[in-house]
């Protein structure tokens, strides 16, 4: 199912952002405004914001563009129009009634409202236009934000909701979650409330915003931003809309009141900031934290941020590397950490709790929601069954909240996520609770969830490796930041030998793998541990060879972040299925090291059968790796030959990559040959002394630091014979030695341990 004609009137944000995203897929939009202005500026913003609302610049072709008074009549073409006009009631019924005069019997309408139920929207509407208009409410930034929320109405056709739910499910890529016509639906309505409950719990345990951050944020599974550096990135601003607009459409009776703007301790504290212009990181000037300060929460004045975690925090993050549960770690103990954790869980889950049934009928909805629209790691009901409901329902009780239904049930019955005969199922609360399995949209499979069906035939801190239908394997990374360690590259080994009848190396994590663990070489560069640091490369080489010279075939699956080591693994597969808003890329030589898994080799070999010409390829990859170049996108990526078009490819939702790849990996088994170890000849020195002058040149220009010159012409040594003008044939195991060589080169350099000791930290390379 899909729509020949698309348009979005209202060029704001989300309207922009919305377009961009049909744009993405490939398909031509008309984004329309009041004024040439609104548009114009809407097209500068999706080229120039960051992160990239397009996957690359030329997506913008696919957007035309108009004012609503001088193009209204193309509307009449359109099968899909999208609302995303201001948040007014009178303004979009006005709209609605042009509208209905001029477009087609088939066309379909809806809105991108956060808050306004249909009922409300379609009161003065025909019963035709009715039946064809529904709720689609995307989340910003919309390109990166997986969540769709898709609301029908009374009269709403459900061939209209199958149609919506389809093209923006397999063409949009979106996380399609259905809700009923409820005010705030189910992301917002749980998400703004776990945030203003944050906010009032930290003001009453007297807890400072960096400590309400540490707390709420990785320990719970929330974005590591927390309640406040959340704040800042949304806009203190637009919170307060979002805030007011909840307050003033749920009912009364809603606890969310007791956290809304008239009781928010912060309330006169966030008066002042908007009244300032310190709405937070699109103002420029900060918020909540302002550059290297943050704000006292009593007194609202300045003081230097505090990067000092709370004492529950590292517990729990040394817990998590270690693969143990931490939300029993954080309601542990009685000082204002542990009683703002106790109450944070307590009031959010019992929450989310009461909109069962009335809301949803299903508990997955809200998680759901929660994981796409919030980033949370696990849903509400997720988090309630790694504690167990009693201790839920104890620590509402202690926050003085009502004990829901659903909360009451799942103490007397189970969990409400239960795996029957290898399925796993979600208690649902319709007209009696029963278990039933869990449902996604055809092709979809995440991980997260399929995880729970199966055991791990190998397993340790930092990676497992699984078995999947087919006799398939599945590397995971799942370390912090799923940074690599020589456990993770132990996995890659082993299913390297015990590889069935094809490898997928995939995640299900926010991002790929931000790269190799940096605290392990930190550790090697303060002890001196050379010859540990060579072995620890060396085994990280021949891991990543042992997964190309696999006689299986080997399918990399990456989303987010694929980054350093992290893309260097993925080098070494036979093709990758990547998601389309995947960052692929070599970035070593921002911390003064180089790639030492086989980056400079991988690079330099496809610039080298690109060319036939060693210069170039010397010259294109010293350049590519010595600025550290990401590809944004995997078009972007495949400009840098980080992705290769005739092999590999894309997919818009990334809960369609296990599909799709085990798909892949089906089709290659049967005729699957290793490929051969490549043939490379490298330039002779001559082109060293280019490379000087370019460097030396950016130093005297203040462009490069000494180090970034010191790093590149070690990169240089990698891909150019500097003993003689004559060019050099060499092996894939010269040029993984010759990786390792400038590896240990530039360790050894003080620069390099101060830029890796800053990263760490946080702080700034200087």
């Amino acid at each position: 199912m899909t729509f020949n004609r698309i348009a979005v009137i209202g060029a704001g944000t989300m309207g922009s952002g919305i377009a961009g995203q049909i744009a993405n897929a490939g398909h031509k939009v008309l984004l329309l405004d009041l004024t040439s202005e609104a548009t114009d500026y809407a097209l500068q913003r999706l080229q120039k914001s960051e992160p990239a609302p397009l996957h690359q610049r030329s997506n913008i072709d696919l957007i035309e563009t108009g004012t609503i008074d001088d193009e209204f009549d193309k509307l009449a073409q359109c099968d899909w129009i999208v609302e995303a006009v201001v948040e007014r009631l009178d303004i979009k019924r006005d709209l609605y009634k042009r509208l209905d005069s001029i477009i087609n019997a088939d066309c379909i309408v809806t809105s991108n409202t956060s808050t306004i139920p249909i009922s409300l929207l379609v009161a003065e509407m025909p019963s035709n236009f009715q039946a064809r208009f529904a709720i689609t409410h995307y989340f910003n930034p919309v390109r990166y934000m997986r969540l769709l929320e898709l609301v029908r109405g009374e009269k709403t056709r459900p061939d209209v909701i199958e149609k919506l739910s389809n093209f923006n499910d397999e063409v949009l890529g979106k996380g399609v979650v259905p809700c009923n016509d409820t005010p705030g639906f189910l992301g917002n309505r749980v998400g703004v409330f776990a945030l203003q409950v944050g906010m009032d719990e930290a003001f009453k345990q007297g807890l400072s915003i960096e400590e309400a951050d540490a707390l709420m944020g990785r320990p719970m599974g929330i974005p590591k931003t927390g309640v406040f550096g959340l704040y800042d990135m949304i806009g203190v601003d637009l919170m307060s809309d979002v805030v007011d607009t909840l307050g003033d459409i749920l009912p009364e009776q809603d606890v969310f009141h007791a956290v809304g703007r008239s009781n928010n301790p912060a309330n006169s504290l966030i008066n002042t900031m908007i009244e300032q212009g310190f709405t937070g990181l699109k103002s420029g000037k900060g918020g909540f934290y302002r550059e290297s300060n943050a704000i006292d929460l009593r007194s609202g004045d300045m003081r230097p941020r505090d990067l000092t975690l709370p004492a529950m925090a590292q517990a729990a993050a040394l817990a998590q590397q270690e693969g143990h549960e931490t939300l029993h770690l954080m309601i542990e103990g009685k000082g204002p950490h542990a009683h703002f954790c106790r109450n944070f869980l307590g009031r959010v889950l019992s929450y989310a709790a009461a909109l069962i049934p009335k809301v949803t009928v299903t508990p997955q909805d809200i998680d759901d929601a929660m994981k796409m629209g919030f980033n949370w790691i696990r849903g509400p009901f997720e988090m309630i069954d790694a504690l167990g409901a009693d201790i839920v329902i104890d620590l509402a009780r202690e926050a003085e909240c009502e004990i829901p239904m659903a909360l009451t049930k799942s103490a007397e019955l189970g969990s409400f996520y239960v795996v029957e005969s290898g399925i796993l199922k979600v208690r649902n609360f319709s007209e009696k609770t029963e278990l039933k399995p869990v449902k996604l949209p055809f092709g979809t499979q995440r991980f997260s969830l399929t995880r729970q069906t199966l055991s791990p035939i190998a397993t340790n801190r930092a990676a497992s490796l699984w078995v999947l239908p087919g006799n398939l394997r599945l590397v995971e990374f799942h370390s912090k930041a799923n940074a690599l360690t020589a456990e993770s590259m132990q996995i890659v080994k082993q299913a390297a030998k015990d590889h069935g009848t094809g490898i997928l190396i995939h995640n299900d994590a926010q991002h790929f793998s931000a790269g190799v663990d940096l605290n392990r070489f930190a550790d090697f560069i303060e002890r001196k541990a050379w010859a540990e640091m060579d072995s620890f490369l060396n085994d990280f080489q021949q891991a990543v060879a042992a997964l190309k010279y696999a006689p299986v075939p080997v399918v990399g699956a990456p989303s987010g972040l694929s980054l350093g080591g992290g893309f260097e693994v993925l080098l070494h597969c036979d093709c990758l299925l990547t998601h389309a808003n995947s960052v692929l890329g070599l970035v070593e030589s921002g911390v003064g090291v180089v790639p030492g898994g086989g980056g400079v080799k991988t690079t330099y070999q496809r610039w080298y059968e690109a060319s036939q010409d060693p210069k170039i390829a010397a010259w294109e990859t010293w350049m590519q790796v010595g600025y550290g170049k990401t590809g944004e996108s995997p078009e972007q990526a495949a400009k840098l030959h980080y992705f290769q078009p005739d092999k590999d490819k894309t997919v818009m939702n990334r809960d369609k990559l296990i599909t799709q790849a085990t798909e892949m990996l089906t089709k290659m088994a049967p005729n699957y040959t290793p490929p051969k170890p490549p043939k490379m000849t490298l330039p002779g020195k001559a082109l060293l002394s280019k490379m000087d002058s370019f460097m030396s040149d950016g130093v005297n220009k203040g462009w490069f630091k000494p180090h970034n010159k010191t790093t590149a012409m070690e990169i240089a040594k990698i891909v150019i014979n500097t003993r003689s003008d004559e060019t050099l044939d060499v092996s894939e195991q010269d040029m993984f030695d010759r990786e390792r060589a400038a590896f240990l080169n530039l360790a050894k350099t003080p620069e390099t341990k101060r830029w890796i000791k800053a990263m760490l930290s946080g702080a700034e390379i200087e």
